[in-house]
């Protein structure tokens, strides 16, 4: 967050100067006024009182998020670009470009420790956290419905077999996706075996 506390003979005159210094338009910014200024004395001179206020701005965690993307694509020597979108929990940026694979990296990797970083990056320049996801080329969604898929087809031949499948290691998220995709089957039970990063989900059929 950045912040300004100016004087001035009004309230306006101060408020004026904040903006200045923040170099940020009027309606961006939060206004606290700390002190009115003097009324108007014997003649009609001022008092000596000047009016004070607080003007605040906050980054937006959007742009501050591509802003620091952008930077590590140029280091890597790679061109890309960034949407940013946003809902009532997140904030999405996916990045877009031609042989973007080095990001998303083996099952993912390195796109989830590029978007750890980011969150890194934009927590220090704000006064509250949000979270950000980081995808490149709609990567996020296309794995998702990918294991989604894959937990569906598993559980239909433990059904078969009654032998129990442990997948692969996945990350928290990944796990979570297989979970919650088979919850509600009633045959089939899912939980989680090892320790991180080599934990594993496990479909089996439930007992009884």
């Amino acid at each position: 967050m950045k912040v300004a506390e100016k004087t001035g003979k009004t309230v306006e005159e101060a408020i004026a100067a904040g903006i200045q210094e923040l170099a940020v338009d009027r309606q961006y910014v939060n206004i606290e006024v700390l002190e009115e200024p003097a009324k108007k004395g014997l003649f009609g001179l001022f008092g000596t009182k000047l009016a004070r206020v607080r003007v605040s701005y906050e980054d937006d965690p959007g742009i501050l998020a591509t802003e620091f993307i952008n930077d590590v694509c140029q280091a890597m020597g790679v061109k890309a670009g960034a949407q940013i979108s946003k809902n009532a929990e997140n904030w999405h940026i996916n990045i877009t470009g031609p042989d973007l694979g080095i990001l998303i990296g083996r099952r993912g990797d390195t796109l989830d420790a590029l978007q750890y970083l980011t969150n890194l990056a934009v927590a220090k320049k704000l006064s509250e956290r949000v979270r950000i996801i980081v995808d490149v080329e709609g990567y996020r969604l296309r794995r998702e419905e990918t294991l989604i898929r894959l937990a569906k087809r598993l559980s239909e031949k433990v059904k078969r077999t009654g032998v129990r499948i442990v997948l692969e290691p996945m990350n928290p998220h990944e796990r979570r996706i297989i979970h919650t995709s088979l919850q509600d089957d009633t045959r089939i039970s899912t939980f989680s075996e090892g320790d991180d990063p080599n934990r594993r989900v496990v479909i089996a059929l439930k007992r009884g």
